[in-house]
């Protein structure tokens, strides 16, 4: 992709200061250092043109929740050398093809989705995030509280996948505050730490929730409006 006109993205390059000021704040809030925290735009419906013109601005992390738009997007910019999180459920049947071009998937949530992965064949091994829901409505994404080490030990038996963490997407507001869903979703983290000591990353916070999670020791944060602007309409 050749140069970027950053006047089809107006405000681009403002908002991601605006946010990463905004993490530094968070960090600074809870005694904690920036640089342990990775930012992940997330850019579901945008073009590749606006996942270029962040590249451009020094963004290496890009987030993605739809299969086919994420293989579209990473092979049409496969020269940036991005690094590209999978962050949406994903189907067992696409697992192998998402393995090809996802450097982390962080929506791990059974273990019929971590043997698909297991059988991939990648130059390094895929980033695992161990997905948690924390509500109790199971048609929420993300494995019972009670599953994860199950799914966490399965994870260590692939060589193709790396055991990082847990990922988590906050309850609504009128469900749990931000910060005691955290809290617990901290609290999962330290179990998983128990089975490898170097799964330490926790997933989690958003546009709306990102202070909350960096309190409460999040090391990679998924912000997509903030930064991008109005999602366009689905294609």
């Amino acid at each position: 992709m050749g140069d970027v006109d950053f006047a089809e993205f107006p405000g681009l390059g403002e908002r991601l200061v605006s946010v990463r000021q905004g993490i530094a704040d968070a960090c600074r809030s809870a005694a904690r250092d920036p640089e342990e925290v990775t930012l992940i735009v997330v850019t579901k419906f945008h073009p590749a043109a606006l996942v270029a013109a962040l590249a451009q601005l020094g963004v290496r992390d890009v987030g993605e929740n739809r299969h086919q738009e994420a293989q579209a997007k990473a092979e049409e910019l496969a020269a940036l050398e991005l690094d590209w999180h999978f962050i949406g459920q994903l189907q067992t049947k696409k697992a192998r093809q998402a393995a090809r071009y996802a450097s982390a998937i962080h929506s791990i949530d059974r273990e019929r989705l971590v043997d698909a992965l297991a059988t991939a064949e990648v130059d390094r091994p895929v980033e695992a995030f161990v997905q948690v829901n924390l509500t109790d409505d199971p048609g929420r994404g993300g494995a019972a509280p009670d599953e994860i080490e199950r799914i966490a030990e399965r994870v260590l038996e692939a060589p193709a996948l790396r055991l990082r963490g847990v990922m988590a997407v906050a309850p609504l507001p009128e469900e749990e505050p931000p910060a005691s869903a955290f809290a617990r979703l901290r609290d999962y983290s330290e179990r998983l730490r128990r089975l490898d000591p170097e799964a330490t990353a926790i997933s989690a916070g958003m546009t709306h929730d990102y202070p909350e999670a960096v309190a409460a020791g999040a090391t990679h944060l998924r912000i997509g409006s903030a930064i991008t602007g109005k999602r366009p309409d689905p294609r």
